[in-house]
């Protein structure tokens, strides 16, 4: 929307990591230096931890291009894994044919077959495990038995887990102190300090093309740095809304006024947070997601002469001050008060949920709440079915899982969402499973001959849905019955 306006050949802040906008400043780049020692001079275990969105994904992308051409690289991106899944997910990344029904003893013994042949072969195999403090504890401890694959004088397979503080305090445990003691190195990625927040805007826009003046004021720098806490991904976030909104008041520099519409517009403002507790819950989704757009519909209808839908059924080309109005507080508020589910704590729709309209003439929350309970009891019992008569041998694609079983909410929530971004009710299912001590609901779909066509139709999903990093799994999986150790 902006490129052409600051002479960017692309997008600057976007929040999917790009290798290319990788920012060596604040000890990345050092971090970056001692991960790639630790893993090729067989250093054990490595851990890096960070809070959400403080880059470590990114640092992940960067670090598996940067590692030499012999090593073998296993991504797993997966946290909810079972500690059998984790065997047979390796299994599958090495091109191991794992039989049906195969037990845990037989498909470890032939890994371990596997990796002393790669290891003859001069190749190291290196295990990048995301979102780590997710894992089950069964998991955990099935990493700590993959650790001691080992010939007489080195590792067979390099683990490196990469999680949020969280995992600091699952392996300060008692009974993971075993797995504790394996990790030899501990990185850590701590938010960026207002300094580095300077560089790292200059940084990523001269990266994405530009070639003038630096665009951030330093007051709508103080005010990032603030709003931001420092994480990357926030950064992100609000500078791509500060670009939009300098944008629409046709300036080329961010100021105080565009940061601040930026925060405002952001779910992590305390601004909004505190506007959101004061305002009832239709005005809210009516306000949800516009603060930033306010400032910019208005110049962009007269730059461009675009035809804007209507914001209400009712109210045909209704006008930006007429919507301004409406997310303003009220000094004398005369909507009927709300039935009880509005006492409930408030939470954001999904984001593939069409907005809520301005005129709300009943309770939208009740209409979802109601909803997705019936998608949900219809998910799973679909799911039983398709579970206990689909051969093993399928394959399907996992969704999404959860094992914060007492939030049924969320999985309800989900399956609106995968919804309306366009898959078929048909062949979406969901299930709730207990696997060894861990509970977890999950939400899969389609049914397919082989792994590779659930790859293909893996690939071809939404970009929407690609956020909780689905992967291709066989039915078998699924199997109550199937045979373990």
């Amino acid at each position: 929307m902006y490129l052409e306006h600051y002479g960017l050949t692309e997008a600057p802040f976007r929040i999917t990591p790009h290798t290319d906008f990788f920012f060596s400043g604040a000890n990345r780049g050092a971090t970056l230096e001692a991960l790639l020692y630790a893993i090729t001079h067989d250093e054990g275990i490595v851990k890096i931890s960070g809070e959400v969105g403080s880059g470590k994904t990114m640092l992940c992308r960067v670090l598996m291009e940067r590692l030499p051409e012999t090593v073998v690289i296993i991504y797993l991106a997966n946290p909810s894994l079972s500690r059998d899944d984790i065997l047979y997910a390796l299994a599958d990344e090495l091109g191991i044919a794992v039989p049906e029904q195969s037990r845990s003893g037989a498909v470890m013994r032939t890994l371990q077959e596997t990796l002393v042949k790669l290891h003859a072969e001069g190749r190291q195999v290196v295990v990048l495990i995301d979102e780590a403090h997710a894992m089950p504890m069964e998991t955990l401890e099935e990493i700590r038995l993959l650790s001691n694959l080992e010939t007489n004088r080195h590792k067979l397979l390099q683990l490196v887990l990469f999680g949020q503080p969280e995992l600091n305090a699952t392996l300060v445990r008692d009974d993971m102190r075993q797995l504790r003691e394996r990790i030899t190195h501990n990185f850590s990625l701590e938010p960026l300090v207002r300094e580095d927040i300077e560089k790292y805007l200059d940084f990523r826009m001269r990266a994405a093309g530009y070639k003038g003046p630096n665009v951030f004021a330093p007051a709508a720098i103080k005010l990032i740095a603030q709003a931001s806490q420092g994480l990357t991904r926030r950064i992100n976030i609000l500078a791509d809304k500060a670009l939009l909104a300098t944008f629409a008041a046709g300036s080329h520099q961010v100021g105080i006024k565009e940061a601040r519409a930026a925060i405002r517009d952001s779910e992590f403002s305390a601004v909004q947070t505190s506007m959101v507790k004061s305002l009832p819950l239709p005005i809210l989704w009516a306000a949800g997601g516009a603060a930033l757009m306010l400032l910019v519909i208005g110049t962009w209808q007269a730059l461009f002469k675009t035809t804007q839908p209507p914001l209400s059924p009712s109210a045909p080309n209704s006008p930006p001050t007429q919507t301004k109005a409406i997310i303003a507080p009220s000094p004398a508020p005369s909507p009927a008060p709300p039935p009880a589910t509005v006492t409930k704590p408030v939470e954001p729709l999904p984001k593939a949920l069409p907005a809520a309209p301005v005129s709300l003439s009943q309770p939208v929350a009740a209409e979802i709440a109601a909803l997705a309970a019936t998608e949900l009891d219809h998910a799973l019992a679909a799911g039983k079915v398709w579970i206990d008569q689909t051969a093993g041998h399928r394959w399907f694609i996992q969704l999404y899982t959860t094992t914060d079983t007492q939030r049924p909410d969320l999985v309800e929530k989900y399956l609106l969402k995968v919804q309306h971004a366009g898959l078929s009710k048909e062949s979406l299912r969901a299930y709730h499973a207990n696997l060894g001590t861990t509970s977890r609901y999950g939400i899969i779909y389609g049914d397919y001959d082989s792994r590779q066509d659930a790859v293909n139709a893996l690939n071809q999903l939404p970009d929407a849905l690609k956020h909780t990093r689905p992967y291709a799994r066989k039915a078998v999986r699924l199997k109550p019955n199937r045979n373990t150790e």
